[in-house]
């Protein structure tokens, strides 16, 4: 199995050389044995040469040599590019080949007309923010895979992706939008109410350094239980503690978006308070997070 990336950004450098360390350092696990990277297509030439010189494989001056060269085609650009990418890529004889690509919103829909080109469509998502062309794959292994499409090569995939190491689940395309917003609040999410956070701490005098300080040790300590305890057994704080005064004075000093966050966010920590406290009654609480009012 040949792997051809088009595109030559984070993801692409990222999970070419992934998988040539893997198959570098595991040459028993029989899933890796025929796998290769065949090497980069970009539409700017210069990131597909730095890509194939970080991965030692090619550089194809066109989209029909690498499609010709590959067995997998991993279409690994910004998700506004996909579709314009398959475009492309139907004018060549695609028999056989797994169209692949990486975006964790999209389906493998998109790839219409794939059946009639006689290929196969897949999404191909690992749950981890890559940031580094040349270090994020020395991380990958800690990252989750989901897969969707095609069912003739879905249990293929999944093996590949188990034999790097990786945990790797088959979703449908009707859930993938709901599981690419349950990342996003896991990760991007959380940077903004990290920020708003900060803002409030300036707002009541904190420098940014102060502000900083201040938040590191929360932000690291407190999602450094969840990942050893879990969300319940680490939860803490004034919902958990059914603090109806401390809620009240909250949110009557908070105004906006800030407000609006903190009681959407208080919602669903609620819902893991009584997880941890079923004999607690919280129904005071939660009516005053839906406005009602105390």
């Amino acid at each position: 199995m040949r792997i051809g990336f088009i595109g030559a950004g984070k993801v692409g450098f990222t999970l070419g050389k992934y998988i040539l360390v893997k198959k570098e350092t595991d040459k028993t696990r029989s899933a890796m044995k025929d796998v290769a990277i065949s090497g980069y297509f970009s539409l700017h030439q210069e990131s597909a040469v730095k890509a194939a010189e970080f991965t030692n494989t090619c550089c194809y001056d066109s989209l029909e040599d690498l499609i010709k060269s590959s067995d997998v085609i991993m279409i690994t650009v910004p998700d506004g590019m996909i579709k314009q990418v398959w475009k492309n890529l139907l004018a060549f004889d695609l028999r056989g080949k797994l169209i692949c690509h990486c975006s964790g919103a999209m389906t493998s829909d998109i790839f219409s007309g794939v059946a009639e080109a006689g290929a196969f469509a897949y999404s191909i998502h690992p749950m981890y923010a890559i940031s580094s062309k040349t270090d994020s794959y020395q991380e990958m292994e800690k990252a989750l895979f989901s897969i969707e499409g095609d069912k003739k090569y879905l249990a293929r995939i999944k093996e590949f992706i188990i034999s790097l190491g990786n945990e790797c689940v088959i979703i449908s395309s009707l859930d993938k939008v709901k599981y690419h917003g349950a990342a996003v609040m896991a990760s991007n999410l959380v940077t903004g109410l990290f920020a708003m956070s900060g803002k409030l701490l300036m707002e009541c005098g904190f420098s940014e350094v102060q502000t900083e300080k201040a938040l590191k040790p929360l932000f690291y300590g407190n999602a450094k239980a969840v990942f050893e305890n879990g969300a319940v057994e680490s939860l803490t704080g004034p919902i958990e503690r059914n603090d109806i005064e401390t809620v009240v004075k909250h949110l009557a000093a908070l105004t906006g978006d800030a407000k609006d966050a903190y009681t959407a966010v208080s919602k669903g920590t609620l819902e893991v308070a009584k997880k941890k406290h079923p004999d607690i009654d919280y129904t005071e609480i939660c009516g005053i997070l839906n406005g009602v009012k105390a």
